[in-house]
């Protein structure tokens, strides 16, 4: 069966578009940061209103404490998915984090990791440019094709599994056992480049408005330890610099503003490796939602 995927980068405007496709579809949310109950402002999830509009799942239901991974969320979206299809409703995947979305469209392996030699590696790679890429072109030479040049944390990834294990990404992902019952179309939000900067810069601003600051001393003062792994979202730990005293206000902000840029960029670069995958860049496209209703009707008629 073949079931849609719209992923794009922060702050393009998927929950608009999501909002507006129909009382018959249903999102199951692929952003591994909306996943933690409490982190409203910051992660930027959608509002009650917007959920009446398109249920959304797997979204507010992990506590900021909690360990989940992709693997769990690979268990918790195929549950999620049946049970939409069960209502007769139709599922969509979206949200921005492609690990995620990697993990329920292509399956799972398991492969040692370790944040020593991780950090090593990255080390390695701010002293001499490039030669991770270098090293990786020898050892497994398919992954070096398959990740972007740009996505230095795949390339340190898969070269940290080659080092741990002696085998190859590229080779695991070919002898993985999951069965993947859904086939997925893939379509991505863009929008120029100026444009999403500064829909990015609007958004931060609006956080703060909205309290971000707040929610951040809240979280605090619930017990939430700040070196939690929830906790190191931008957002999140730019406010915790300011609230100890490291920035002030308006460094705070820039650092957001800069830090969700960027983030941006390496999501947009992540998604350039879905080679069949369908762009609408928003800021030319005049009709989104149609389009994209038409997309997801014709791969349901294949």
């Amino acid at each position: 069966m073949k079931l849609t995927a719209i992923l794009g980068p922060t702050a393009v405007g998927k929950t608009n578009i999501l909002t507006n496709l129909g009382e018959k579809f249903e999102v199951i949310s692929c952003d591994s940061r909306q996943i933690y109950k409490y982190m409203n402002i910051g992660t930027a999830k959608p509002t009650p209103e917007e959920r009446e509009k398109i249920p959304h799942h797997l979204i507010d239901f992990v506590s900021p404490d909690e360990h989940y991974n992709a693997y769990m969320y690979r268990v918790d979206a195929l549950k999620k998915i049946k049970e939409v299809l069960n209502k007769g409703k139709i599922p969509i995947i979206s949200g921005g984090t492609g690990l995620y979305f990697d993990a329920v469209s292509r399956g799972f392996f398991e492969a040692p990791s370790s944040l020593s030699l991780r950090s090593y590696l990255k080390k390695l790679e701010y002293s001499q440019h490039g030669i991770i890429r270098e090293i990786l072109k020898d050892v497994d030479p398919e992954s070096y094709v398959r990740i972007h040049p740009n996505d230095l944390k795949r390339s340190i990834r898969a070269l940290e599994i080659y080092i741990l294990s002696g085998k190859r990404m590229s080779d695991l992902i070919k002898s993985q056992k999951t069965e993947n019952p859904y086939e997925f179309q893939i379509i991505i939000l863009d929008r120029d480049r100026k444009e999403l900067h500064e829909r990015i810069n609007t958004r931060v601003e609006k956080m703060i408005e909205m309290g971000l600051i707040d929610e951040v001393k809240n979280l605090l003062r619930m017990g939430y330890n700040k070196n939690l792994n929830s906790m190191n979202t931008i957002g999140y730990k730019e406010v915790l610099e300011y609230i100890e005293g490291k920035v002030d206000y308006d460094k705070m902000i820039h650092l957001i503003k800069r830090n969700t840029r960027r983030y941006a960029r390496r999501q947009i670069i992540y998604f350039r490796g879905y080679k069949n995958a369908i762009w609408i860049n928003l800021s030319e496209e005049k009709n989104p939602v149609e389009k994209i209703k038409k997309i997801i009707k014709n791969g349901f008629n294949e």
